[in-house]
Parts: structure tokens; sequence; C-alpha cells
């Protein structure tokens, strides 16, 4: 078998849910996202396809793992029922740099406000976040390899997964609001500048398409995170350049308003 129909049988025979399996295209996007986080061009990818569970998740890992398509390395990580694989190296190495240098923006999108802010410093709530994911992966780098899923659930029931989200998945900015008062937020009609990076896997003659990041800012703070935004494009294009299986990374950027922005 190909390389590429070892990702995609690994796929539809192991994350198979309710009796619906991942289609090709959608095996090949999630082939492409592990490939990219194995290869450290981002820290970790969100499975949300068809509600496989953790177990299933973990199950195509070890699949690719005992073929040598990734290495062993990556993990599963259950943040109470939301599943990722995570590179632990890349993510600690993320999340160190966010405490040593707010290399992230975090933005206070609560729906009382008239327009998003943002925190600076962090609170003592988010940066407790971050020292618990570091701690998590820390212990996770003591293993040589982890064959179970690493379930988070009554240390992550306070966390703010919007913006543990962002951290985890490598953007240079992520939305903050006080879940204790109310999940909406004031981005409604609020004009917002989308980024996408998006890199082509050449398994086959054709080569597959893919989006590795979406995020995005409110007009109103580009120019506050300018800075951020451009420190994290330059290293992904470092980064990009190390490797050779990923090819043609474009990042581009619209805007858009939206009448409501679920986050």
């Amino acid at each position: 078998m190909s390389t590429q129909e070892l990702f995609v049988a690994a796929a539809r025979n192991c994350l198979c849910a309710n009796r619906k399996r991942p289609s090709v295209p959608q095996s090949m996007d999630l082939a492409t996202q592990v490939l990219a986080v194995d290869l450290g061009l981002k820290p970790a990818v969100l499975y949300d396809s068809n509600g496989a569970c953790a177990e299933q998740v973990q199950q195509y890992l070890s699949s690719l793992q005992a073929f040598h398509l990734v290495s062993k390395s990556l993990i599963t990580l259950d943040l109470n029922g939301n599943v990722l694989i995570v590179n632990p190296v890349t993510v600690k190495s993320n999340l160190e740099q966010v405490l040593d240098d707010s290399s992230v923006a975090v933005i206070d999108v609560c729906h009382s406000l008239d327009t998003p802010t943002i925190i600076n410093p962090l609170t003592e709530e988010q940066n407790s976040t971050i020292q618990n994911l570091l701690l998590l992966l820390r212990e996770v780098e003591q293993l040589r390899e982890a064959e179970k899923p690493l379930y988070v659930k009554e240390k992550c029931e306070k966390w703010n997964l919007c913006t543990t989200f962002g951290l985890l998945l490598g953007y240079p900015v992520t939305y903050w609001f006080d879940q204790t008062k109310s999940f909406e937020n004031c981005l409604s009609m609020t004009p917002l500048m989308v980024t996408t990076a998006a890199v082509t896997w050449q398994a086959d003659a054709a080569g597959h398409l893919c989006q590795l990041y979406s995020f995005s800012v409110p007009d109103v703070l580009i120019e506050e995170t300018q800075s951020k935004l451009e420190h994290w494009k330059l290293c992904l294009q470092e980064r990009f350049q190390q490797q050779n299986v990923l090819k043609d990374l474009k990042v581009c950027q619209t805007t858009v308003s939206l009448p409501s922005v679920c986050l």
C-alpha cells in the first residue's frame, strides 16, 4: 500500500463513529494535519470530524506509528471530551514562550464589552491554565510511548476551552470571555481579519490541499497585534523551509463581519 492508502485505511478503520467512517477527502485532510503536527508546523490538531472518541483517535495514531508514518512522540489528549493529537515538544515550547514574552495576544471578548480588548498582563487564571498544561506535558515527556489517551477532566473543567484551544493549536491570538457570567461574546458584526495558512501534501499526482490554520483578529486590534502576527508567520515559514513533506505554503487574509461568532 502507498503512504496515502495507509493513512486513509487507518482513518477509515479506526475512526468509525455511529456507523459513519471518514470519507477519503476527510482522511486525507486529517493525514495532512497530523503530518504537520509531527513536523512541528503546528503543535496540535483538534479532531472533530465525526464524533470518534479518544480511544479511537489513539488507535488511529498508534496505527500510524506502527507503520512508521509519524513519530512515537505524538500523543492523544482528551480535554473533557475534546480530542486532540498533540506534539508535546512543540506545545511545551510554545507555552513556555507565552509565559516568557507574551508571544500570544489574549483578547477579552466578554459580551458586556463594547469592543474587544487585549488582556495584558495575563490573568492569574490564564497563567494557571498554562502552568497546568506544562505540568501535564512534562509528565508525558517521562513516558517513552503513550499507548493510551491522556485524559484531563477535573483540572480543565474551569478552564476557558476557547483560550486553551487557541494556545494548544498555536494561534498568535486567542479569545477569552468570562464563562461564569456568559458564553456569549461581543464579536457580532465586528469586522474580523481572518488569517488562514494552507499547504499541499503531494501524496499523489494531484496533491491534496489542506488548511492548517484559521484564526481571526478584530480589525480594531490589528495594529496592537501586528508584531505577534508577523512573528507567527515568520516562525511558520522558517519551520516550513526545514521540511520537504508538505509544499506550497500559502498564508492569506480576508475581512469578514458575521451576525454571530461561535467560539
